[in-house]
Order: structure tokens, then sequence, then C-alpha cells
């Protein structure tokens, strides 16, 4: 019999080079995930913000809103919204009316809108039904109402309302962001004639 001898090779640092190789490949594929769900719930916050806006507008117009008034007009012929199913066809046209091209599914959820009444329980708007904490706090379209949007914890205290429009900006330019400072404007021309 041979006596047993001890292999001298460099397997024992392969493996080891290869476990680690493997840890920092599962490391890297961990952060590539969060920044994919990540990247994922911001384009979701941006269909949300798309569909609930189609369909505060769609209420705006069922109820006969006109530009920046929140009252409901009694000659639109519709005094309450029972359904957002309502709003692709309306029951009491005789034609097809549209208000909404397709009744839209809350993308947070994949499930419907919630929907928001007021205390006379007219539908007014529609929430989202997710509990997860949004992304975007702040920077919302012009045409919300930011006290329904920044600030909030969670989507479903998001609420697209078709009485709520935002407040016009003191001087009639847009609100500027806390810190920032206007563009100042060009100084006029020189008259003609002048040396200057």
């Amino acid at each position: 019999m041979k006596p047993a001898r001890l292999l001298n090779s460099n397997g024992g640092y392969t493996y080891v080079a290869a476990i680690v190789t493997v840890v920092i490949l599962g490391i890297m594929s961990a952060q590539a995930a969060q920044v994919w769900k990540t990247t994922m719930q911001r384009e979701k916050e941006t269909e949300l913000i798309f569909r609930g806006t189609q369909i505060r507008n769609a209420m705006r117009a069922w109820y006969g809103m006109k530009d920046k008034s929140t009252a409901i007009d009694p000659k639109s012929g519709h005094t309450n919204l029972n359904r957002l199913e309502d709003l692709v066809q309306d029951p009491s046209s005789a034609g097809k009316k549209r208000y909404l091209r397709k009744l839209y599914k809350d993308p947070m959820t994949g499930e419907d809108f919630v929907l928001v009444k007021n205390s006379t329980q007219q539908v007014i708007g529609v929430a989202s039904a997710s509990e997860l904490a949004p992304i975007k706090q702040g920077n919302f379209p012009l045409d919300l109402e930011p006290g329904d949007f920044e600030g909030k914890k969670k989507y479903s205290e998001w609420q697209f309302r078709c009485d709520r429009l935002p407040k016009p900006a003191v001087g009639g330019g847009a609100k500027l962001p806390p810190g920032s400072q206007p563009i100042p404007e060009p100084p006029p021309p020189p008259p003609p004639g002048s040396t200057e």
C-alpha cells in the first residue's frame, strides 16, 4: 500500500475565490433589484397621477364645471355620479356620450379606484387603495391641488377630486419651490441713438 499523500494544489484558494465571487454577485443583484423596484414604483406613481387626473377631468365635465369653477352646474343635467362606468357611457344620453375613454384601474393595486364622496354622497373623486408610502412628495403637476398630495404618507391619501383646483399663484406666475429665486428679467435694450 502506498501512503496517502497530501495534495499540494491551489484548489482551496479557487474554492474561496468562487464563494467570494458568488457573494459579490448576490449583493450586486440585490442592489439592482432595489433600483428596479424603485423605478417600477415611480412609473406606477406617474401612471396614478395620469389616470386620477383623467377621471377627475371627466367628473368635472359630467358635473358641468367650467374652467376654474368648483361648483356643480345644475344645467348640466347631472346631479349625482353613482358609478365610474357612467363616465364611459352616459346612461342619460341617447347616443354614445363619453366623458372618459375607458375605465381605468388603480395602477398601484391593479384593482378599482376607491370612490371619494362628499357629505351628500355624490362621487367627487377617486383615490388609490394602496397603503404604500409614496416616493414623490412634491413638485406635482400645476393642475393638482398641492394640499391633496404633498406630505402624504400613503397613496390612499392622494385624492383626485373634481371640486378641488389649485389656487392661482400671486402675481399670475407659477409658485416657486422654497429657497429658489425667480429668473431676473434681462435689462431693456438701450434706446436708439444712445452711446452705450
